[in-house]
Parts: C-alpha cells; sequence; structure tokens
C-alpha cells in the first residue's frame, strides 16, 4: 500500500515563491506519490500570499491553506502543519525553493527502505562561507557535542514519520533541533546529501542576527532537555559544586587565621566564599521551584502556540 506523504511548508510574505513551489510540488508528488497532502501554512503574512495560494487551491485538490491568525513564527507554523497532517510521513521543506521539491522523493524512499524514524536532508550549501556556512557549522558541532545525536545538519529539509511527529510537542525555537528531538524519542536519524540552491525569488528572512537566536536557543534547549524531568538534579548538582569551592575557601581562610595569624575579615577569598554559600542556596531554591513548576506543568494541558484562523482547500463548502 502506497503511504499516505504530508508536506508542512509555512509561508510568510512569500507571495513571489508561492505559485512555482506550488506547481513543482504538485508535479513531482502527483507522479510518484499521488497520495499526498500539501499544507501550506501562512504564517500571517502581510502581502498577498493567502490569496495567491486560495486562488491556485482549485487547480489543486492535494492542497490545503491553514491561515494563522497573526504571524506565530516559524516555529509556531510548522508546528501548526504538523498537527494538521494525517500523512503516515511528514515532509517539513521550506517554501523559498531552497528545498527542491524534486528531493522529496529521495527522502521519502530513504524513509521507507530504512524504516527510519528521521531523514535529514544535509545541505550542499554554496552560500557565504562565512557569514551562512560557518555559524551553521558550528551550531550543528556543538548540537551534535551536547546531544550526541548523529545528524550534521539539524536544519532545512526532514521527513518524519507522521504518528511520531505529531506526538511531539514544539517548544519556540525547536523547529531547528527536530532531530535531536526525535532521537531522543528513541527514533532512528539519518542524512543523506540535498542541493541547497538560491532561492527561487525574493530576499531572504534571516540576518546575523538570527545566528545569535540560534546559539540562544542552542543553550536553551540544553537548559529544557537537562531540566525537563528533574530540574532539582541539574541545579542542587551546581549548588553542591559552588557549595564545595566556597567551604574550600573559607576554610583556607580559617586555617590561615588560626595557624598564620593572618587577618580573614576582609580578604576577597573568605568573602568571595560567603558570596558563594549565598548563590548556591539561590540555586537550591531555583530548582526547588522549577521542580514543582515542571510537576504542575505535566498535569495540565500545554495551550497551543498558534491560533488558526481558517483551513481551505479546493472544496470551500468543507473548509473551516
Amino acid at each position: 500500500m502506497t503511504p499516505k506523504i504530508s508536506i508542512v511548508s509555512p509561508m510568510h510574505n512569500e507571495s513571489a515563491c508561492a505559485p512555482e513551489f506550488i506547481r513543482r510540488v504538485t508535479t513531482v508528488m502527483d507522479a510518484q506519490f499521488p497520495n499526498y497532502e500539501c499544507l501550506i501554512v501562512d504564517d500571517g503574512s502581510t502581502d498577498d500570499t493567502a490569496k495567491i495560494v486560495r486562488s491556485l487551491l482549485p487547480k489543486h485538490p492535494n492542497v490545503r491553506l491553514i491561515s494563522l491568525a497573526r504571524n506565530s513564527g516559524q516555529w509556531a507554523a510548522t508546528y501548526a502543519g504538523i498537527s494538521e497532517s494525517t500523512g503516515d510521513y511528514v515532509v517539513i521543506m521550506d517554501s523559498d525553493l531552497q528545498n527542491l521539491p524534486e528531493e522529496i522523493p529521495c527522502l521519502v524512499a530513504t524513509a521507507l527502505e530504512g524504516q527510519y524514524a528521521l531523514v535529514s536532508g544535509k545541505r550542499n550549501r554554496t552560500d557565504s562561507v562565512l557569514l551562512r556556512q560557518l555559524p551553521s557549522r558550528i551550531a550543528n558541532a556543538i548540537l551534535r557535542w551536547v546531544t550526541h545525536c548523529p545528524s550534521k545538519d539539524m536544519g532545512g529539509f526532514k521527513c518524519i514519520q507522521g504518528d511520531l511527529a505529531r506526538k511531539l510537542h514544539i517548544r519556540a525555537g525547536q523547529h531547528r533541533f527536530l532531530p535531536i528531538l526525535i532521537w531522543q524519542q528513541g527514533g532512528s536519524v539519518v542524512d543523506v546529501p540535498v542541493s541547497f540552491p538560491a532561492r527561487f525569488a525574493g530576499s531572504s528572512h534571516y540576518g546575523l542576527a538570527r545566528f545569535v537566536d540560534v546559539f540562544f536557543d542552542i543553550l536553551l534547549f540544553w537548559l529544557q532537555t537537562r531540566c525537563k524531568n528533574r530540574p532539582f538534579y541539574l541545579f542542587g548538582r551546581i549548588s553542591a559544586y559552588l557549595t564545595l569551592l566556597s567551604l574550600s575557601a573559607m576554610g583556607w581562610t580559617i586555617y590561615q587565621k588560626l595557624w598564620l595569624g593572618i587577618h580573614m575579615g576582609t580578604r576577597p577569598l573568605f568573602l568571595g566564599g560567603l558570596i558563594g554559600l549565598v548563590i548556591s542556596t539561590l540555586f537550591l531554591t531555583m530548582g526547588f521551584i522549577l521542580e514543582i513548576t515542571s510537576t504542575i506543568q505535566h498535569k495540565v494541558c500545554q495551550e497551543k502556540p498558534y491560533f488558526i484562523r481558517s483551513i481551505e482547500f479546493r472544496d470551500s463548502d468543507n473548509a473551516r
């Protein structure tokens, strides 16, 4: 039985790329995987993106337009598309045609042949080495070192088992870490080489500030994954190490006072030890508070980070 493929593509002000993207995706999928759906998630565009996609729906029965009520960010748009998908496999790709629709069959075939939970497109980048490639390589290297996930390219083109993808709870910025999220759930991850041409039209929505955001996302992601189940352990260990260091410093100054007669009241080492004890107590308290917060979080339903205004497809009578 041919599997159903869901293609999820967030769009924000991509009116120049939308028609060509839909044409190429539908051409490829109609020929090779006719049992598919293409979910275009309009992330609060202020141009004619939604209007253009809407006008193409009568020609393409497998295309659906999901319109978010406001600009919620790429991560929320990706989350919305995954949540609304129904396919056996979910392909996540950019709409600017830097991820080639013609390479979708390669990702899907690899997933089917190897029964992989996630197939990641490892981009053959030809863009700026200093401004784009180097920061990306550093970020991916840090993520592999921190998480031990084997994927060498965390961003971009992905094919994920549908059931597993829909079980993910994606937080802000975590759309960049899908291979890690799948890997941490015990899923198998593999890379396949893919092309990475220039944008089909328009200009990139990303600047240098994005790479700063990525590194902060990495730090936050590490803290979230380490603290997710037992935050008290992480902050408790930090508090314990800091307490040991502070007591050692204070003990040394006390030894110098009692046996060497060196005054310790105003010595920086002794004062530093006192400050360290106060900070270690704060870390311990923080861990306790986060432990309680984590417990509460697991008991309440998570509010979705987006609000869908409408979902449209060819039969307008069935749109909602």
